[in-house]
């Protein structure tokens, strides 16, 4: 199976979900959204598959550090434009796998999607 990890690694949560993914054996490329950054078109492809809502981590410092009028008012393509300028505002990880998109660590969802 082909998955593809995107997020952060110095993230608490994305570490976590590497070993996961090691422990079971699972090969994954990695995108470090820091080096490599955030593109609009998969953006918008999770967005569409999960909802925007589930993609944008309101509960990050960065999204937190964003001036209020960035934070109001969000729709769906605000919330894309903030994700591609601040990839840290991208809920971590997000897992591309033949089956769908996977959003945040949980190793029982996770599981069932790539085991």
């Amino acid at each position: 199976m082909s998955v593809a990890v995107f997020g952060i690694p110095n993230c608490d949560t994305v570490k976590k979900a590497r070993v996961w993914l090691d422990a079971n054996k699972l090969p994954y490329a990695f995108h470090d959204y820091k080096k490599e950054g955030a593109d609009a078109a998969r953006l918008a492809r999770w967005a569409k598959t999960v909802g925007w809502e589930r993609l944008l981590n309101r509960a990050g410092t960065t999204f937190r550090k964003l001036d209020a009028a960035d934070k109001a008012d969000i729709d769906e393509g605000k919330a894309l434009a903030l994700m591609v300028a601040n990839p840290s505002t991208i809920k971590r990880p997000v897992v591309e796998y033949r089956g769908g998109v996977l959003v945040g660590f949980k190793p029982e969802e996770w599981a069932t999607a790539l085991l």
